[in-house]
């Protein structure tokens, strides 16, 4: 691969801000797996955050940069599902998988798309240290007739608008809005841009406790609500804690260690985590039961279906509220949005895969 930006690079970052900076270029904040392509005729690479490759989870997707792309080019995006007009997170995730049999059914099935929005560079041009304003006009016109499965993120520089799209798009399975500088260069790793995401806050139970990786003590908690039959389903977990309340964290919970027979997870009912062990420092624990008799606050920003999508942060304990009384009901759903036309998205066939020819 001979390109004047070569793999790997990080993808730049945005630090989060509290509302909606005034005077920037605004984009929805789409939420599944970041990657920066590579394109030099036929070799292509996805490159993600972790430095993995992607394209080997993804196969339609390097099939459809050799056809559509540039034929020399980088670009950074978000690969995504969608799934009746909503973003399908839940789906995203199936894709890693190590059977290449079940990727390309998944593929068959519920093809991914890439929202791409930037350029790092065309052809034997790099444009790290153009500023953004040129890189997006660039990309318009590399993109412009490109299809399925490389969609341009609509963007806007009305504050009014970045609003709506906050306030409208969680209903389809959006987490917030990236508010970038104009003048922005191109910096790998750095948070340069600005996120801007909702939170708040759910009362959960505490089921059970994860160690910390890293050392002693809780890694993170792991939290359950009431279903309307009452059965504990599993949400998700929480962290955010400070190097020196882990191992106290651990001394407080002990107590209430208990053994997976009488766990309301141990019958398999519902939604539940991994494989439980007991807590010992000798062995490579997924995670601990514990008896569902505390009650904490915790700040989310997105509710997938019935799980937290991303991890949840440890807020306070509520003492006052009893285990049985965390229920489901205390979520407000979004209001459901089309969101191809919120977005002023092109026609679906653009979105969806191209008619192939036959072959001779």
């Amino acid at each position: 691969m001979n390109l004047p930006v070569s793999p790997p690079v990080e993808p730049m970052l945005a630090r989060l801000a509290p509302s909606i900076p005034p005077g920037m270029h605004y984009e929805p904040k789409w939420d599944g797996f970041r990657c920066i392509i590579f394109r030099d005729g036929d070799e292509v690479v996805f490159g993600s955050r972790t430095g993995r490759p992607l394209e080997r989870y993804f196969p339609e997707l390097a099939d459809g940069a050799r056809r559509e792309l540039p034929a020399r080019c980088v670009i950074d995006g978000e690969i995504v599902v969608l799934t009746d007009g909503r973003v399908d997170f839940g789906t995203l995730q199936q894709r890693i998988h190590p059977a290449a049999s079940r990727i390309r059914a998944l593929a068959d099935a519920s093809p991914a798309v890439v929202v791409v929005f930037d350029l790092l560079a065309t052809a034997d041009t790099a444009m790290l240290t153009r500023t953004f304003h040129e890189r997006r006009a660039r990309l318009v016109e590399l993109l412009a007739g490109s299809g399925f499965p490389f969609l341009l993120t609509p963007a806007t520089d009305d504050h009014a608008r970045a609003a709506y799209w906050f306030a409208a798009l969680e209903g389809a399975g959006l987490d917030g809005i990236v508010a970038k500088p104009f003048d922005l260069r191109y910096q790998p790793g750095k948070r340069v841009m600005v996120k801007i995401k909702h939170e708040r806050t759910a009362d959960c139970v505490v089921a059970g406790m994860r160690p910390y990786r890293g050392g002693s003590g809780v890694g993170s908690l792991l939290l359950g609500l009431y279903d309307d039959a009452g059965v504990l389903q599993y949400v998700g977990v929480c962290g955010a804690f400070a190097a020196s309340s882990r191992t106290a964290l651990a001394t407080e919970l002990s107590p209430l260690v208990t053994e997976i027979t009488d766990h309301p997870w141990g019958a398999g009912h519902g939604r539940v985590p991994g494989t439980p062990n007991r807590w010992n420092s000798g062995e490579n624990l997924d995670w601990v039961p514990l008896r569902p008799e505390r009650v904490c606050e915790v700040a989310y920003d997105f509710l997938d279906g019935a799980r937290f999508r991303h991890t949840a942060q440890f807020r306070r304990w509520r003492p006052d509220r009893t285990p049985e009384s965390c229920r489901f009901d205390q979520f407000e759903a979004p209001e459901p949005i089309d969101l191809a036309a919120a977005l002023d998205l092109p026609p679906a066939d653009r979105c969806r895969p191209r008619p192939q020819p036959a072959g001779p």
